[in-house]
């Protein structure tokens, strides 16, 4: 779609016409910009640094953290472990809980609507990856608006506290990285981690609404991608999550691989995570 046809492309119901943000794009031109000088900057340890933190801000705390537990609550946790892991989804610098939480809340209510899922794959592939973010919209960007999707969540102090400063998160772990590898390690470990996995996450909401496989016959247009499953930590089975979104696993066969489920399995077997909700017989 293009940008032209973006801008005129108002909300029937607010009235509201998108209008680029400046600050998002320049936000994110900067973070891609000092990415790019990854290969002056190479070593092993850097990368895999980076892989790291891809896995732990991707896996345990946007995949478990923010979505399987914050969003559907398909698992229950102790609190403060809940503060942990939503900590750690934080420091994705993919927004406060609040704010992704009421997003994909709104995303799955209204899944595709052109108007009421923030990032509406029937507006295409580009619009859902991300100028869904470059064009904001009130409903999804208002904090005192998007709150009351997420009402559990906006009643508390430190959930507020983090939707407001989780920029914040970085600098400490700039810190630490500097200190165990000087600049390699925070260009691979902040930079070049958080680009792929903005994008690496982002494709669940492009690409896995235009190709794939279908298990279930949905509403949406939601496919399962395997590859997109593997860079995700599971979240690629996306078919399998719109049918059931409350399920804990993603995975439906023995050979889906699921990362974020085998975190979960884990935390059940030492007592951490109670109330799993597994796939009932009829939904496999």
């Amino acid at each position: 779609m293009s940008m032209t046809a973006i801008r005129s492309f108002p909300n029937p119901a607010s009235g509201e016409k998108l209008k680029l943000d400046i600050a998002p794009v320049a936000f994110f031109a900067i973070v891609h910009a000092i990415a790019l000088l990854a290969p002056w900057f190479f070593s092993w340890s850097a990368l895999g640094a980076a892989v790291f933190l891809h896995w732990l801000f991707g896996s345990i705390g946007i995949c478990l953290g923010y979505h399987r537990l914050l969003t559907h609550r398909s698992l229950h946790v102790p609190r403060w472990l809940e503060y942990v892991l939503a900590t750690i989804g934080a420091g994705a610098i993919q927004g406060g809980p609040i704010f992704w939480v009421s997003g994909h809340r709104q995303h799955h209510l209204h899944a595709e609507d052109p108007f009421n899922d923030p990032y509406a794959a029937s507006r295409g592939f580009w619009w859902s990856h991300w100028l869904w973010i470059f064009y904001p919209q009130k409903q999804f960007f208002d904090s005192n608006v998007y709150k009351k999707f997420a009402p559990d969540l906006a009643r508390d102090p430190y959930y507020n506290w983090l939707d407001r400063y989780f920029l914040l998160l970085q600098l400490p772990v700039a810190i630490a990285l500097y200190a165990l590898g000087g600049w390699s390690f925070v260009i691979y470990g902040v930079f070049v981690r958080a680009v792929v996995l903005w994008h690496t996450t982002w494709l669940i909401n492009s690409a896995t609404h235009a190709v794939g496989r279908r298990r279930y016959e949905v509403a949406d247009g939601s496919r399962n991608l395997w590859w997109a499953a593997l860079l995700t930590y599971g979240e690629g089975w996306h078919n399998n999550h719109h049918a059931f979104p409350n399920v804990a696993p993603a995975t439906r066969r023995w050979w889906e691989l699921d990362m974020t489920w085998w975190a979960i399995l884990a935390l059940e077997k030492v007592g951490l995570a109670k109330r799993v909700i597994r796939p009932k017989a009829d939904q496999r």
